[in-house]
């Protein structure tokens, strides 16, 4: 497993306020063993958000990130983010084809409460998932599977309906967490923000006005599995902003900063020195792009979507909205990853206004084009609203478009994303596990998680098994590359930028280097009290 990671010294205005506050390795009036984490993000229940932590409905990385804690899977992802048994003793293919997975369970794991987790819990917790369809579209990661079979009480077999050599990845995202019917009906979703499985932490939220303010996680007697928590609590505390994080951390009310620190904050932390406050780089997954409602009237026109990737110029917007923490993407899948093609860049060179004037008088379309592009307000980030206001003047400074912008909290624009209510949108994607194949499947098959009407046949019904039978991914290069090439000409997507990853920690806590694996999943159970890494 690959742990690397750059530690670079914190700014020294930080030393004092830091010192001032902490005794021993934890703030004044704290237990010793109670690590905060802080965090921007947002956990709501709402009318069209009614279980945002139900393994069978919870689809971003902030949900994600309290059931990674809570639910154990057979697999999981560490480091690297390659799959390592978990819950299970051993899986694998026996088949040539990658059509029959096979998991043994460890002995003796139980749930929180005490019972027996078995085999037939992990096909409860599966067939459940695959039933009940949630419309975030999570269950889509298990639609390859054709049948769960259990063989007693400590063996699973998967039979799938076609190849898929990252089954194992799937089987390590939360969605196919383990649950216990005790606790989850098998027909309707689990309201509101009880979590409860067999992994290394037990969750106690705290809600005010329908929104989680802290979580408490505390290490779970009963686990059995691969992770050895490090700690016995760890508090997860929602900031509204990274400023006020930001302080928080500057003053020892907690003591790691995750996402979503500012550009600003990261620039200052990388430039600064002599702190017991330490910044940790490590490569990101993460990307930007923006989403389009194929059958809106205003986008419909694949013209009017290339013309937007003919002239937006990616490198300006990186730089003015983010600066060095991100870097332009010409495709879906990012520059690091295997598969990964400049599709864009290739079908679109450098910005040109003339070429996308000629693109839309071809297609007959008039100029101006009058389009709204719509963001989330308040959960990537305080940068998203300059990015889109670099987006606007880019394309109103062309006179081929005559845009607007409009932010949204995230509780309300992921719903309508969903429903179709905005032709233009952007999005940010946090891969659920790190192969090319999590960044096409999800937004071009079927039950893709942006419920889009774009349908192509060759990538559905071609492309994408194709790439899936290579168990060597090096062999998927070319099916890969096929998608993007497609996806560049169609443009139903439009990538614009991949960044990197940051956590702030003070030097009183160890751990901090392994806090976030390479698709940004928080591994609380790394975090320890002491002296630091």
């Amino acid at each position: 497993m690959n742990r690397k990671a750059l530690v670079v010294p914190a700014i020294a205005g930080v030393v004092i306020a830091v010192a001032a506050v902490y005794d021993g390795f934890s703030p004044a009036g704290r237990g010793r063993d109670v690590i905060i984490v802080g965090t921007t993000d947002r956990f709501a229940v709402s009318g069209d958000v009614p279980a945002p932590v139900d393994p069978a409905y919870a689809y971003d990385v902030g949900s994600w990130n309290l059931l990674r804690q809570t639910v154990q899977t057979l697999m999981v992802q560490r480091g690297d983010g390659m799959p390592e048994p978990e819950a299970a003793q051993n899986c694998g293919f026996t088949d040539t084809g990658n059509e029959r997975y096979v998991c043994m369970l460890r002995e003796g794991l139980k749930f929180s409460n005490g019972d027996p987790v078995t085999a037939a819990d992990v096909k409860f917790s599966i067939d459940r998932a695959r039933s009940l369809q949630a419309s975030s579209g999570v269950f889509a990661l298990l639609s390859t599977i054709d049948t769960v079979e259990t063989l007693g009480d400590h063996q699973v077999v998967f039979h799938l309906k076609t190849a898929d050599a990252t089954f194992p990845f799937k089987l390590s995202t939360p969605v196919a967490g383990i649950v216990n019917s005790r606790d989850y009906e098998k027909d309707r979703l689990r309201k509101g923000f009880a979590i409860d499985g067999s992994g290394p932490y037990t969750i106690r939220a705290e809600v005010k006005d329908n929104v989680v303010v802290k979580a408490t996680f505390t290490k779970n007697p009963h686990y059995q599995g691969l992770l050895t928590p490090k700690n016995d609590e760890v508090v997860l505390e929602s900031f509204p902003d990274a400023d006020s994080m930001g302080a928080a951390l500057d003053q020892g009310g907690i003591d790691v900063m995750t996402r979503t620190m500012s550009p600003e904050q990261i620039l200052s932390l990388q430039n600064s020195s002599g702190s017991h406050v330490r910044l940790v780089e490590m490569p990101g997954l993460e990307i930007r792009y923006l989403g389009f409602n194929t059958d809106a009237p205003t986008v419909r026109s694949k013209a009017v979507r290339q013309a937007m990737a003919q002239v937006i110029d990616r490198s300006a917007l990186v730089a003015k909205a983010y600066g060095s923490v991100a870097q332009p993407l010409y495709s879906l899948v990012p520059a690091t990853l295997t598969g990964h093609t400049n599709s864009f860049l290739h079908a679109y060179g450098e910005p040109s206004v003339a070429e996308a004037r000629t693109l839309l008088t071809e297609a007959g379309v008039n100029a101006p084009v009058k389009l709204t592009l719509h963001y989330t307000s308040d959960h990537y980030g305080p940068a998203t609203k300059e990015e889109f206001e670099v987006l606007k003047e880019q394309l109103n400074g062309t006179g081929l478009f005559n845009v607007s912008i409009q932010g949204h909290p995230w509780e309300k624009f992921v719903p309508d994303v969903r429903k179709g209510e905005y032709d233009v949108y952007g999005m940010g994607w946090f891969p659920d596990f790190p192969d090319a194949d999590n960044y096409l499947a999800p937004f071009l098959d079927k039950d893709n998680v942006l419920n889009s009407p774009y349908n192509n046949s060759k990538i559905r019904n071609t492309l994408i098994p194709q790439s899936r039978r290579e168990a060597d991914r090096l062999n998927a290069w070319k099916s890969l590359a096929g998608i993007q090439d497609i996806v560049a000409d169609d443009v139903p997507v439009l990538p614009l930028w991949q960044g990197k990853q940051y956590l702030a920690a003070s030097d009183a806590i160890t751990g901090s280097v392994y806090a976030m694996n390479s698709s940004s999943a928080l591994q609380l159970w790394e975090l320890g009290a002491g002296v630091g890494d």
